[in-house]
């Protein structure tokens, strides 16, 4: 069985990966638009995944739900949380593809910390307008299940530094972390601070690693650019589903490359909605659960 699937349309180029349906490659006339990773290996700092069953991190790993407590694998040791969910390291299994599009599902559990049973689906249609991405779940045991996504792409602008692209998303509020966690303290405006991008400007040195809520929605649509001071760029749109956005500058300790893409990622909650049940999602047996994004060329 092939190990990933290449689609074509339109000029564009997306590469998935049955693993974790990464998004390995994405181009458009043969310019990236988002970081790639090679073929066959391991997939870098969650490059592409489908973030599921929660996005982003708990803390601890531990969680109450209907009253009982749950404890999940700690998988960033770093800061003691449980990172993106469990979908990630599975291989999805292909059920639908031609040129232009591909279905990949997975169940989810039941499993340490989360004794539910999920059934993913995961539905990639590339045309002339760029990818577009939904994402279903489908709650398939006997008991209620929290439930929470998100992609996890690293646009690329141009081959300008990420510091000159030009940036713009409509979000009037951000999640404070703590420093050391990157867990949630509380929301505040973005009024007069530096991550406040409701109007283009360069990103400059400013380094981001939060959710962003508040966000605007047009005809049922958020949208983010990044462009390159150069003349390219990408773009983001996502359903009403989606009422957060992390954004992530990639930033490294050196020796290691950094702010090498921006992170964009639309999520159904913010992190750590399995203690705080912000806009957590609970699913009923039997209910479905459907979120989708586009990226494409500007």
């Amino acid at each position: 069985m092939s190990t990933e699937f290449t689609l074509g349309a339109g000029g564009y180029t997306a590469v998935v990966t049955i693993r974790a349906a990464a998004l390995r490659v994405l181009q458009f006339e043969g310019r990236d638009l988002i970081v790639p990773f090679p073929e066959g290996g391991p997939i870098p700092d969650y490059r592409g995944i489908i973030a599921a069953p929660w996005p982003n991190r708990i803390a601890d790993g531990k969680y109450t739900f209907d009253g009982v407590d749950h404890q999940l694998p700690v998988n960033e040791p770093e800061r003691g949380t449980a990172l993106h969910g469990l979908a990630f390291p599975l291989d999805w299994t292909p059920k639908e593809s031609d040129a232009g599009s591909l279905t990949l599902t997975c169940t989810v559990g039941p499993t340490a910390g989360y004794p539910f049973v999920l059934e993913l689906s995961a539905r990639f249609v590339l045309d002339h307008a760029g990818l577009h991405t939904s994402v279903t779940a489908r709650n398939a045991g006997s008991i209620a299940a929290p439930y929470g996504v998100c992609p996890h792409p690293y646009l690329v602008a141009g081959s300008s530094p990420l510091d000159e692209w030009i940036l713009e998303f409509a979000a009037d509020s951000f999640l404070e972390v703590t420093p050391d966690r990157l867990l949630p303290v509380g929301v505040a405006g973005v009024d007069g601070h530096a991550y406040d991008f409701r109007t283009p400007r360069a990103i400059g040195s400013t380094e981001i690693d939060h959710a962003f809520t508040g966000i605007t929605f047009d005809d049922g649509l958020a949208r983010l650019s990044v462009r390159d001071p150069a003349g390219t760029g990408v773009g983001m749109s996502w359903d009403e589903s989606c009422q957060w956005l992390q954004i992530h500058t990639a930033d490294k300790p050196a020796p290691i490359p950094g702010r090498i893409g921006l992170a964009v990622e639309p999520m159904t909650c913010p992190p750590d909605a399995f203690n705080s049940g912000t806009d957590l999602i609970r699913l009923e047996p039997a209910a479905e659960h459907t979120a989708s994004w586009s990226i494409y060329a500007l």
